[in-house]
């Protein structure tokens, strides 16, 4: 019942932002001729623009992998998607300062990416780099949690408009009265009032529309939070199609520790190559209360061999990378 309600309720904010939109259009169409109509329909318009759900988009930083150069990274990427039921990845996308992985649709086609932070895979075994491309893809919203959660964001740019910090008086005007002042007095007595009322009204206006925006905002939150244990539950119930319970808890408690991004850091400044750097941070992985492995933990969705060819096609990216790991803080 709450996932219903949070989702009509989303939707009643998506159409006032549509609304603005067919509002601005019919103001202008209905006297295309009248300057004040463009005024009045271009405000409306720039107002659904700027309410309008967010289409995502790549990260400044990104680098975007073509799949003839990274055959194995993507091959991997598809038979991950394929196990957990998610559409495979149209681009993988490195981020050398990121430890972040992530999934998404972006831009108008919603192409699907898969986001890479390179200092976390660089450091994980064969078995957790599947893991942690699972929990990515199961984080993935589905279609009532995106209007959702673009509805907070709609209502997040309502509220910061009108009672957040935007809504204080800009710095440019206090400068410019400030200049006026100590040059022309009396120039500024004459538009000062003209100043306060606009500022006293749309301070009212804001409060008016401010309250129904806070509440609303307020009501949405508290019904997407109840919500949240069964989206916790969706996304483990699809991480689990992939790993084990143990293999999962060892990904989140190695991101959990932190610790291993300061030895490549510390590695790299004495100036060691990525192979060797790779060799040492899975050392510790063989280590194991029976004994010592042959080799890092692999899963059968990616092997020791090729895991060891993805590293081969990303070794130049690793050596750009690991160059400004000393960044990451």
């Amino acid at each position: 019942m709450t996932r219903l309600c949070a989702l009509v309720l989303a939707l009643v904010v998506h159409l006032l932002t549509l609304a603005f939109v067919a509002l601005g259009g019919w103001i202008i169409l209905r006297a295309p001729g009248s300057v004040l109509s463009w005024l009045l329909g271009g405000v409306s318009l720039a107002i659904g623009w700027m309410l309008r759900p967010r289409l995502g988009r790549l990260p400044a930083d990104a680098e975007v992998l073509d799949r003839a150069a990274a055959e194995e990274l993507y091959a991997l990427a598809d038979r991950v998607a394929d196990r957990v039921g998610v559409k495979r990845p149209g681009k993988v996308v490195l981020l050398d300062l990121a430890t972040r992985t992530g999934y998404d649709r972006v831009g108008l086609a919603r192409t699907p990416v898969l986001l890479i932070g390179l200092p976390l895979w660089l450091a994980l075994p064969p078995r957790q780099r599947v893991a942690v491309l699972a929990r990515a893809y199961a984080r993935i919203p589905t279609g009532d949690e995106r209007v959702v959660s673009e509805a907070l964001a709609t209502l997040d740019a309502w509220r910061d408009a009108l009672v957040g910090p935007g809504s204080a008086p800009l710095k440019a005007r206090s400068d410019a009265e400030d200049k006026i002042a100590a040059g022309t007095p009396m120039a500024l007595e004459a538009v000062h009032p003209a100043y306060d009322v606009t500022g006293f009204l749309g301070r009212l206006v804001g409060r008016l529309l401010g309250g129904p925006v806070l509440l609303t905002r307020y009501a949405l939150a508290r019904l997407a939070r109840a919500g949240e244990s069964r989206v916790r539950a969706r996304h483990r119930a699809l991480v689990l199609r992939v790993v084990s319970e143990q293999e999962l808890a060892d990904l989140e408690a190695l991101e959990r520790r932190g610790g291993y991004v300061a030895p490549m850091q510390a590695a790299a400044l004495r100036g060691e190559s990525v192979s060797a750097i790779r060799r040492t941070v899975l050392t510790k992985f063989q280590l194991t209360a029976d004994g010592v492995w042959s080799s890092a933990p692999h899963s059968e969705l990616l092997g020791t061999g090729q895991s060891d060819g993805i590293d081969e096609e990303l070794a130049a990216h690793y050596a750009r990378a690991i160059r400004g790991f000393g960044l990451i803080s």
